[in-house]
């Protein structure tokens, strides 16, 4: 695992960014001390989306794109 500054760490994005397709680690420090981890993105997700799988959960009400109050709509267009 190598640590570089954040100095550093933007004057070599690039090489930075290739090390890390290679599969190394790095940290990025701020004064010394760690504060970013620079990992490589996992190929495949563990996370499988299943359609519908959220009926039941969530509710819409009935008046959801209803109008807004005067005064909130004035809010918005800046009166």
């Amino acid at each position: 695992m190598q640590t570089i500054n954040i100095h550093d760490a933007k004057t070599q994005f690039s090489k930075l960014i290739e090390s890390v397709l290679q599969g190394e680690e790095i940290v990025i420090a701020k004064a010394g001390k760690p504060a970013a981890r620079l990992v490589p993105l996992s190929k495949k997700s563990s996370f499988v989306r299943r359609p519908g799988s959220m009926k039941g959960s969530i509710t819409i009400a009935d008046d959801f794109d209803a109008p807004l109050p005067d005064e909130i709509q004035a809010d918005f267009e800046g009166r």
